[in-house]
């Protein structure tokens, strides 16, 4: 099968172009990490370039979406130069039936947060796969620390029932290190009955800048499934 043919590439960009349909002109737009978001972000710079979306300006979560909003020509602010965000398109390595979500899987979620909580419209984007049952029943908690913190944050969590281990590089010695210059820790979880106070008991923890549970935040949840071989997008 060529890669031009691979259904799941195709559903990917399906639910992206979805999501980059929900942007309308005059607004501020979230944008976010992962590869289902990318293809969002390239189908907002199509409709810019088409004239067919006007004055958009985009709040990168990261550096890659930084650099992808620059590619496909979609104008970047800051969140100091403004007052709110209009919608927040973002991906996720979790979804439970509340619309409760896990990321950080890119380890951009302490950025992703702050923009996808502030947007009046949070969209989330995700493959068919990403939905759970309960949180943490495929994916860890990803925490980010500050690196003198981390040996008694790991003790602290290990207390909590959890099971930390230090993110590491790939095609890099040593951990990865985030867009703010601290480290992820990987937190695994037997049971997540209450992801609220989670959330809230872990960023309690003295070095701790954010964890990648986010509730009470999505508003719209775009699936992607593969069936019957064809690509189809579904909202929840």
């Amino acid at each position: 099968m060529s890669a031009a043919a691979d259904p799941v590439k195709i559903m990917k960009e399906e639910v992206g172009k979805a999501a980059a349909a929900l942007v309308k002109s005059n607004s501020i737009v979230g944008l976010g990490t992962g590869s289902t978001t990318a293809y969002a972000i390239q189908y907002i710079g199509e409709r810019l370039k088409s004239g067919e979306l006007e004055n958009i300006v985009g709040v990168p979560t990261s550096f890659q979406a930084e650099v992808l909003a620059k590619q496909y020509g979609i104008p970047l602010a800051t969140l100091d130069a403004i007052d709110h965000i209009d919608i927040a398109i973002d991906g996720a390595d979790e979804v439970d039936p509340q619309k409760n979500l896990i990321k950080g899987g890119g380890a951009a979620h302490t950025r992703e947060k702050v923009v996808d909580y502030l947007a009046n419209q949070f969209v989330v984007v995700v493959d068919g796969g990403k939905l759970v049952n309960k949180l943490g029943s495929s994916f860890a908690v990803p925490v980010e620390v500050i690196p003198m913190a981390m040996t008694p944050v790991m003790n602290a969590i290990t207390k909590l029932g959890g099971k930390p281990e230090l993110r590491m590089g790939v095609k890099k010695a040593g951990p990865v290190i985030t867009d703010q210059g601290n480290m992820v820790i990987d937190v695994r979880f037997n049971d997540i009955p209450d992801p609220v106070n989670l959330e809230k008991t872990l960023n309690n923890i003295p070095g701790v800048l954010e964890n990648g549970i986010f509730v009470n935040c999505a508003d719209i949840v775009l699936i992607g499934e593969v069936i019957d071989g064809k690509p189809s997008v579904r909202q929840i």
